[in-house]
């Protein structure tokens, strides 16, 4: 009797292993932590940093660009659809949430420059 209770809970072991390994050829996403990612963007004398920094972001995950600026100015968000953010002088939070993968680049047309390239996933 212990055998069959054995064989059977064996069985449906395998089976729920099976089916979760059935259920598709993708890569999961990652798993955010329902924290919000911050991303701190200085502006001083006709530079910004970061340059160009690669960062990964969650599907629907929010970011906050914490923009230092010695003047006011916007941050253009190349995603679908594209955003434009305007900072003032100081300190200015800027929140963002991307719904769809890719990479997405976040730069500063005045400057020319991009500031940071959110690979959202």
């Amino acid at each position: 009797m212990h055998t069959t209770r054995r064989l059977a809970a064996g069985a449906a072991v395998l089976a729920l292993a099976l089916g979760t390994a059935a259920c598709g050829d993708d890569e999961p996403a990652p798993e955010t932590s329902g924290e919000t990612q911050t991303i701190e963007v200085t502006f001083e004398g006709g530079t910004v940093t970061p340059n160009g920094e690669r960062v990964e972001v969650g599907v629907d995950e929010e970011v906050e660009l914490v923009v230092q600026a010695d003047e006011g100015g916007e941050i253009h968000v190349h995603a679908t659809p594209e955003q434009t953010l305007q900072y003032g002088a100081g300190t200015t939070t800027l929140p963002i949430t991307l719904d769809q993968p890719g990479v997405v680049e976040v730069e500063s047309h005045d400057l020319d420059q991009v500031i940071v390239q959110l690979e959202v996933r």
